[in-house]
C-alpha cells in the first residue's frame, strides 16, 4: 500500500492547514460519531479530509456526499432509518422501565436478539435460506446476512459526484480477500462508487465480501480499524488538527464473567491503536526535525546533492495536534452494543459524541498551532483518569 497523495491547504474554521476526521468501525455505535460531528459543525470547524472504516465508512460517505449545510440532517435522517426497527416502541417503553444496570441490559439484549433476527432496515436482512443449503462460492453460501439494501440507502443519502468532485477529501480503508493487504479507496487517486463504501464495512460472516473492479473486498477493521495511520502517512507539510473518533476503548478493565469477556475481546480487537500509531508518527516527526537542523549544517555541495534536496524536501516543518473522541460504554452495555439498534439507544449514543466532541472543543489547546516546529500533541478528554 502506497503512501497517500498530500494535500491542499484549505479554510478549516481554524488556525490549522488541514482538519481530518477520523472515524472507527462499530456498527451501532456509529451513531457517536454523528453526534460528534454535529459538535464539530456547530464549532465552525471544516473538516478537510474525512475518512472511515466499515459504519466509519458509510457515516463518512454521507458527510461528504451532501453540502456542507445539509450534512448534519442527512446523517440524522440515515440513523432515524436504521433504528427503525419496527418494534411499535416496544423498546423504548421497555428501556424507560428499566432505567439502567442489569434490567437494561436485558433490554438492549433483546433489542439485539431482533436485529439478529430481523435485520436493519435500509441496510441487511436475513436470507432466506441459511447459508449450508446455498450454492457454494455464491454470496448467499458466505454470509448470514443480504446487504442488497445498503446499496439503496447509499444511493439514497450519498451524492457521489459531490465526492468525487474531491471538494473534500474522502477515503474508507478495506480487505483484499485473496490477498489479505489492506487497501485505502481516496478521492484523490480513485472515483468512488457505492461498492467502494459497502466493502469497507462487509464484516464476515455477518455479511458477503464486495466486488470492486474484479477483486474482493472485507471490512477494513479486519487489519485496522482506525484510517489514522493513512492520514499521517500522506505526502504533506500542512499544519493539522486530526479528530480521532474511536468507538471501542482499548483500555478496560478485567473481565468478571463470560459475558464481560466477550464484551473485552471486542474492544481489543476494533480498538484503534492509536497510541502505537502516535508514538511511532512521533519518532518520525523527530527525526525529520533532526535532519532538518543538520541540513541547515551541510556544506553547499552536500546540500545540492539530489539526495540531500530529496531529505529536505521530506523534512517540512509541520505541526499536528490529534484529539482522541472515544466511546466508553455504560455498564448495561455488551458485547451485542454494535448491533443493537434501537432508537432510544441511538439517541444516547448520538447524545454522548455531541457531548463528549463540544467539550473537548471547547478546550483552548486543542485548536492552538503548537509552537515547535515539528510537534505531534495528542488530547484525550473523554478518558477518565
Amino acid at each position: 500500500m502506497s503512501n497517500p497523495p498530500g494535500e491542499a491547504p484549505r479554510a478549516t474554521g481554524t488556525a490549522f492547514e488541514s482538519v481530518a476526521l477520523l472515524l472507527q468501525g462499530g456498527g451501532a455505535l456509529g451513531a457517536y460519531q454523528a453526534g460528534v460531528y454535529q459538535a464539530v459543525v456547530e464549532c465552525g470547524i471544516h473538516a478537510t479530509w474525512v475518512a472511515g472504516i466499515s459504519i466509519g465508512a458509510i457515516n463518512s460517505a454521507i458527510i461528504v456526499g451532501n453540502a456542507r449545510e445539509k450534512r448534519v440532517d442527512a446523517l440524522r435522517a440515515f440513523w432515524e432509518l436504521v433504528s427503525d426497527a419496527g418494534d411499535g416502541g416496544w423498546s423504548a417503553w421497555l428501556g424507560q422501565l428499566a432505567g439502567g444496570g442489569d434490567a437494561r441490559g436485558l433490554v438492549n439484549q433483546l433489542c439485539a436478539g431482533q436485529i439478529l433476527t430481523h435485520g436493519v432496515p435500509g441496510f441487511f436482512g436475513p436470507r432466506f435460506l441459511p447459508p449450508y443449503l446455498s450454492s457454494p462460492g455464491s454470496p448467499a453460501a458466505t454470509s448470514w446476512y443480504d446487504t442488497g439494501a445498503l446499496r439503496q440507502t447509499l444511493e439514497r443519502f450519498v451524492d457521489f459526484d459531490r465526492i468525487n468532485a474531491r471538494e473534500t477529501r474522502f477515503a474508507v480503508g478495506a480487505v483484499n480477500v485473496a490477498t489479505g493487504n489492506f487497501a485505502f479507496f481516496d478521492n484523490a487517486t480513485d472515483t468512488i462508487r457505492p461498492e467502494h463504501i459497502m466493502a469497507s464495512g462487509a464484516l464476515p460472516p455477518a455479511f458477503p465480501a464486495v466486488e470492486v473492479d474484479g477483486e474482493f473486498y472485507w471490512d477494513g477493521g479486519l487489519v485496522s480499524n482506525t484510517p489514522l495511520d493513512w492520514v499521517l502517512s500522506a505526502q504533506s507539510d500542512l499544519d493539522t488538527l486530526v479528530l480521532q473518533v474511536d468507538l471501542w476503548p482499548a483500555r478496560g478493565t478485567l473481565p468478571r464473567d463470560l459475558a464481560e469477556v466477550a464484551t473485552r475481546m471486542k474492544e481489543i480487537q476494533y480498538s484503534s491503536r492509536t497510541r502505537a500509531a502516535t508514538d511511532a508518527f512521533r519518532r518520525q516527526q523527530a527525526m525529520k526535525a533532526a535532519f532538518r537542523t543538520l541540513s541547515q549544517q551541510l556544506p553547499d555541495d552536500l546540500a545540492m546533492s539530489e539526495e540531500a534536496k530529496l531529505l529536505i524536501a521530506a523534512s517540512d516543518p509541520a505541526v499536528f495536534n490529534i484529539v482522541q473522541l472515544i466511546y466508553h460504554s455504560p455498564t448495561y452495555e455488551n458485547q451485542s452494543k454494535d448491533y443493537e439498534f434501537s432508537r432510544r439507544t441511538m439517541e444516547e449514543h448520538w447524545a454522548a459524541g455531541h457531548r463528549d466532541a463540544s467539550h473537548a472543543l471547547a478546550q483552548p489547546e486543542v485548536t492552538a498551532l503548537p509552537a515547535d516546529p515539528f510537534a505531534v500533541n495528542v488530547f484525550d478528554f473523554t478518558t477518565r483518569k
